[in-house]
Order: C-alpha cells, then structure tokens, then sequence
C-alpha cells in the first residue's frame, strides 16, 4: 500500500518553498514503521524526541497531574524544542 500518497503536503513549504520545523515528520513516522530506524532519523532527526514528547502528553492527560508530571512533561518538550530546531539547523545550514 502506498501511504506516502495520503501524506498531508506541509502549508509552508507548498507556498512559500521554504520547509517548516515538522516538515519530514510523516516520512520519517512512515520509515519508523518500516523499520527503517536510521533512515527515519536522517529524515527527521527530532523523530524520537516527539514521540516521546507525544507519549507523555497523552500519559499527563490520562493520569493524575502532580507537579512531578507537570516538571516531566515540562523537561519532555524541552528536549523536543532543542531537537526540532537543532535538527533544523543541522539539515539546512
């Protein structure tokens, strides 16, 4: 089956040409389920870092907030912004 046709084309990159911070993202979620684990991080380097920022978004709604969730969660999309824009600047300067 060919998921890649049912990928949503990135709004940015479609009118203005210039790829936004997500763009990548599908690909590389797509070659993460291929198995394909090298390559889907060489597509978007932030990969790992936004599903686990994922996860922990739907843990914190699913359970209880503490501070501690809240502090993690915190930390997770921390980590997520430094890998998007560090992954940014890698591909494209």
């Amino acid at each position: 089956m060919q998921l890649e046709k049912y990928m949503i084309p990135c709004l940015s990159k479609t009118l203005f040409g210039i790829e936004c911070l997500g763009c990548g993202f599908q690909r590389a979620l797509l070659l993460l389920l291929k198995g394909e684990w090298s390559a889907a991080f060489a597509m978007y380097p932030a990969v790992y870092s936004m599903l686990a920022m994922l996860i922990g978004i739907l843990l914190f709604y699913t359970t209880k907030k503490t501070v501690t969730t809240k502090n993690v969660l915190t930390i997770l999309i921390t980590i997520n912004l430094v890998f998007v824009i560090g992954g940014y600047i890698y591909k494209h300067f």
